[in-house]
């Protein structure tokens, strides 16, 4: 299954060849790529302060730019088409196998530091206690590629006996509010999301409190990266990593609860490949698409 999804995610890296591109004059844009963990409106809207924020900082207009899925954010970040990208661990760990990508910032929180959660969550009314509860149920997931809407639910699942095709079936939604509704909406039996997502889509009344409940939560994640393509003017590279680095506008740092962003490198991650590894050894078969 980890085969089969780093072919398909990969795949273009095959003719990209080996060589590496040389350093490159200060751009005049900066062209920053986000994954769409929710629909590309809202996901632009509530990263425009932080737009706003770095285009004052850098003196340059700044672009942001939603992928189709998550690995089209990758991949752009690795075919140079973006400058930086938000890239959550697993899509981090996948692209940069073929690119050298460079880490250079994670959010950090009051109290959790550069982590967060993942959540399976059932209908309001579910009898499910446990995850062994879900056994011969369908699960919901979001992108392939996400961490916390695929990745962490599916290892959370396998920590509890459960491997998709065997004892669940997985659907792919493709998205971490659809994975919500769905489950609300008991068009699935479960669903695994970011529990910040979760919480937000609660607390803004998109999503019905009585409607679902949270089953189990995942182990803390390391946080997603900010992380620069090759190739990026020196530089350049440092003037982004100061702005981040220094960060201290609310604004800015709403979307990401965060209190500030701190610096990050490869390592970071580390624990997300054991986990990674575990399902890929658990589950040969590929994950299903939409």
């Amino acid at each position: 299954m980890f085969k089969s999804l780093l072919g398909l995610v990969m795949s273009a890296a095959l003719t990209a060849g080996a060589m590496t591109a040389p350093a490159e004059a200060r751009p005049d844009r900066l062209t920053i790529g986000l994954l769409p963990g929710e629909s590309a409106p809202t996901v632009m809207r509530l990263n425009e302060p932080l737009r706003a924020y770095l285009e004052k900082q850098l003196n340059l207009p700044v672009e942001l730019v939603v992928g189709a899925n998550y690995a089209a954010t990758g991949e752009a970040l690795r075919f140079g088409r973006l400058d930086i990208a938000y890239l959550g661990p697993v899509t981090y760990i996948l692209q940069s196998r073929r690119a050298k990508l460079e880490p250079f910032a994670r959010p950090t929180h009051p109290g959790v530091g550069p982590t967060f959660q993942a959540v399976v969550i059932v209908p309001g009314d579910s009898p499910a206690q446990d995850l062994a509860a879900l056994k011969g149920k369908d699960v919901a997931f979001g992108d392939p590629a996400s961490t916390s809407g695929t990745w962490v639910p599916r290892y959370m699942l396998l920590e509890a006996g459960l491997v998709s095709g065997r004892d669940y079936a997985l659907r792919v939604l493709g998205a971490h509010d659809a994975v919500a509704m769905a489950v609300a909406n008991h068009k699935v039996n479960a669903g695994g999301l970011s529990m910040p997502i979760y919480n937000r889509l609660i607390g803004e009344k998109k999503l019905d409190a009585a409607a679902v409940r949270v089953l189990a939560s995942s182990p803390p994640i390391p946080e997603y990266m900010w992380t620069f393509r090759e190739g990026l003017d020196p530089a350049f590279k440092e003037e982004i990593r100061e702005a981040f680095l220094s960060v201290t506008d609310p604004a800015a740092l709403q979307v990401f609860r965060a209190d500030a962003f701190i610096p990050a490198v490869d390592s970071d991650v580390d624990r997300v490949r054991t986990w990674v590894e575990a399902i890929g050894k658990a589950s040969p078969d590929a994950i299903p698409q939409p």
